[in-house]
């Protein structure tokens, strides 16, 4: 810094404190260190040219929007300052590949010099060489870290730990202490199981009748079918905790019955959406988008301003793109619908579609013997743990005896499941259903939201031939024919 000494320099601060519970100043002192060191160096900082990032690694540059900030400004002709002052050069860079590149780039293009307050360097190649050395140290030391992170995450997977954020209607207490709930947001969790799975709104029209009440997200955002998914498929909701491949059972309180969550999980493996199926609390019809034109393979679009008779009519044709309107009346195309499906119930063959979800769907049976294999592996990593000093022999003794419960269970469960009867015929499955969804479209009491979901559950498309008259209806089922 000597070459800084006779006149007055522009400077710049970069400021980082890393996410790891590493001993380091905080940025205010950081930030006062460096202040006192540029005045002693008749160095100007100007507060446009304080670069703060707080929580942030330093293993990669292109993660950290202040450092690229800080980066692209220098590369501004002219230069807007001739040297970058850090307290250690680990909060420049944890990467010696990358601290190289940006020094070098900094200096040869920039003529900026990067400047750790804390470590001074001595003029000449020795001064590179312990340069070098620093960074160096600083990258095997996040590597390290980064190691030892994990492996003190997995160990407190496998004792049950609690380290994963917590999921809406619970809150974080600190120290692996189970999470606490939160009465508010449990009854939001509870009311989006209750919509799903007794009035069987779609998640997307859940989604928008949260939004509606004001209600947001733990981080401030509105509501998607994505956030309603996630909850209805989180097992945590039922005591379960699951990290990086490893579940165990969780100490904390529920308020999600098992019997609940489990028909949810029934729903969303029998739920069958197309691609490019809109979701029903999108359609103006509940019949809308189902019924295709033979001509063509579009969908028949709802028109409810034609007067008093409503109809449908491929879109295709209503642009010009074809002749032969595919039109038929909402009226007619109801009653078609009810009539066939009374004829399905009154003994009328029909073909059933089995469709191939992209996760199959593990049975009970399957399940259980997943948590049984894996319960295996627990039992050797704690005794691994122990055998290296990582456990006392008191601690291995309680996991072991937690273990040795919790097997015993899933063996009396996984033995009931083998005596239980066998599965029913997928056509008498199948039959019930449309008992069910029958008698949901002719009750005029029930919203069409309800309706369009369980006539979705058991018609992929109905095609509609204006020419012969005819309606033809494709069924499908997510249960595999025995």
């Amino acid at each position: 810094m000597a070459a800084f000494l006779d006149e007055y320099t522009d400077g710049a601060l970069y400021i980082r404190v890393s996410t790891d519970k590493q001993e380091e100043l905080s940025p205010d002192a950081q930030k006062r260190l460096l202040l006192d060191y540029a005045k002693k160096h008749k160095i100007l900082i100007k507060d446009e040219h304080i670069f703060i990032e707080n929580g942030i690694s330093g293993r990669n540059a292109r993660k950290r929007p202040e450092f690229q900030k800080m980066i692209s400004l220098a590369k501004s002709k002219p230069a807007p300052f001739q040297v970058i002052l850090v307290w250690k050069f680990s909060r420049f860079a944890r990467n010696q590949e990358e601290s190289i590149v940006y020094k070098s780039m900094l200096k040869k293009q920039c003529g900026i010099e990067v400047v750790s307050t804390s470590e001074p360097l001595i003029e000449g190649p020795f001064g590179s060489l312990i340069e070098r050395i620093i960074e160096w140290m600083d990258e095997y030391y996040s590597i390290n870290l980064s190691g030892e992170t994990s492996r003190g995450m997995t160990e407190k997977a496998l004792r049950g730990g609690y380290q994963c954020t917590p999921p809406l209607g619970y809150k974080a207490v600190g120290n692996g202490d189970p999470f606490l709930v939160i009465p508010e947001e449990a009854k939001l969790v509870s009311y989006i199981f209750d919509q799903y799975c007794h009035y069987h709104k779609d998640p997307t029209a859940i989604a928008r009748q949260i939004n509606d009440m004001g209600i947001r997200t733990k981080r401030g955002s509105q509501f998607e079918r994505r956030n309603i998914m996630y909850i209805l498929q989180n097992k945590f909701y039922i005591g379960k905790l699951e990290w990086n491949g490893i579940a165990a059972e969780g100490r904390h309180e529920t308020f999600i019955d098992q019997d609940l969550f489990q028909a949810a999980q029934r729903r969303i493996a029998e739920t069958y959406s197309p691609s490019k199926r809109r979701s029903v609390s999108t359609c103006k019809h509940w019949l809308s988008g189902l019924v295709k034109c033979s001509i063509c393979g579009a969908s028949l679009s709802y028109d409810r301003n034609a007067g008093k008779y409503p109809y449908f009519v491929c879109y295709r044709y209503a642009k010009g793109f074809h002749k032969g309107s595919s039109a038929i009346g909402e009226k007619r195309l109801i009653r078609s619908v009810e009539e066939y499906l009374n004829k399905l119930l009154n003994g009328q063959d029909f073909t059933l579609s089995y469709i191939e979800r992209n996760a199959p769907e593990l049975t009970a049976q399957d399940q259980c013997k997943k948590e049984l294999d894996n319960l295996a592996v627990r039992e050797k990593r704690i005794k691994m743990a122990y055998e290296t000093g990582v456990d006392t022999l008191e601690e291995y003794k309680e996991n072991k005896e937690r273990l040795l419960q919790e097997k015993e269970r899933l063996e009396k469960q996984f033995a009931q499941l083998q005596e239980a009867p066998a599965a029913p015929d997928a056509k008498e499955e199948f039959l019930k259903k449309v008992r069910t969804v029958y008698d949901i479209i002719g009750n005029p009491e029930i919203e069409n939201d309800t309706k369009g979901v369980f006539i979705r559950s058991i018609v992929e498309e109905i095609i509609y031939d204006k020419e012969k008259d005819t309606l033809t209806f494709r069924l499908y089922s997510p249960q595999k024919p025995a």
